[in-house]
């Protein structure tokens, strides 16, 4: 006798009760892009609905997110200035520190977390110091750099550091930094597994942190590579990274997948700027059902294996869920 799956499909009430995987917005953690200034929200052209803002304009968003029931962001700084090896984010008056403290400061049930880079601290919009040599990201100086970068943080009450640069050995540079700074309580999300990726365009325009030349590829993961992107995570795991995370999402499934089955650690993932405009741009040409395919992308993250869901869309899928 063959099996009569659509048993189980046929009432509404069961299929709910064997539904194997669900979204939260407990799951959500919400990008911001802070610059300095005042009265300023400017959205970017090739994402609707994302602004740079300043920090009186993301206080407001703040009190906006958690009527919506979502606990926690993600900084990004915007600098005034720049310069070759991102002076500005080692500072502990960054834009993203005085951020941190605003928002500790005004709603200290927030869940802060700081992405932990230089790219957009840079004149050349690369992850860290150049060698000249090489032209690319010279990694041990990089790390120290990020060390201190992330005690600022830490001491301006940041909840969690993220660090993206893709460094190797970043995580154990941080750990010991913001451990010696006593800081021994406070979690890494690292970008375990970040991919040299196309998706990530738009983001460029928000956080002005495009290459002045060359791309990233000698630090960022090959796309077509599936064990070194979970080893890169495990890797991460040895070091004392609390929470891992594969970027981008939505392309990398499989990536997502496999790094759950080799870890019990926490896992993220980062649904990035193209995909989130990809489905703007289809919602605007009419071609797709913008909510319902919002809502599959984001419970296929959850299938997949992430525990936590960094997206852009976070305030949609938090309206949606309120009904």
């Amino acid at each position: 006798m063959f099996t009569r799956f659509r048993r189980n499909r046929m009432h509404p009430v069961l299929r709910d009760m064997l539904t194997q995987n669900h979204i939260r917005v407990e799951d959500f953690i919400y990008p911001l892009f802070a610059r300095s200034g005042k009265g300023i929200k400017k959205e970017v052209l090739s994402m609707p609905g994302v602004f740079q803002m300043s920090i009186d304009e993301i206080l407001k968003e703040c009190k906006e997110l958690l009527s919506l029931d979502i606990k926690s962001v993600i900084l990004f700084g915007i600098p005034d200035t720049k310069d070759s090896v991102g002076s500005e984010a080692m500072c502990e008056h960054s834009i993203i520190a005085e951020t941190i403290r605003a928002i500790k400061q005004e709603y200290p049930q927030m869940f802060v977390v700081s992405d932990l880079c230089f790219c957009e601290y840079t004149d050349h919009g690369h992850c860290g110091v150049l060698n000249p040599h090489t032209h690319s990201v010279e990694n041990d100086i990089t790390l120290e750099n990020l060390a201190t970068q992330a005690l600022i943080h830490a001491k301006a009450g940041v909840d969690m550091i993220a660090p993206s640069g893709m460094m190797d050995g970043m995580v154990e540079a941080i750990r010991d930094g913001i451990d010696g700074g006593g800081f021994v309580d406070l979690p890494i999300m690292s970008y375990s597994t970040k991919f040299a990726s196309a998706y990530y365009g738009p983001f460029r325009d928000v956080a002005e942190s495009a290459p002045s030349f060359g791309d990233r590829r000698t630090y960022q993961m090959n796309p077509a590579n599936r064990t070194e992107a979970i080893a890169e995570s495990i890797e991460d795991e040895r070091q004392g990274a609390d929470i891992l995370m594969v970027k981008p999402a939505l392309a990398y499934l499989d990536i997502i997948r496999d790094v759950r089955e080799h870890t019990s650690k926490p896992l993220a993932v980062y649904n990035v700027s193209g995909e989130y405009a990809m489905l703007k741009a289809a919602e605007k040409a009419g071609v797709i059902d913008y909510e319902k395919v919002m809502m599959e992308t984001m419970i296929a993250f959850k299938r997949a294996g992430a525990d936590i869901i960094i997206s852009y869309h976070a305030k949609e899928v938090a309206n949606i869920l309120k009904k």
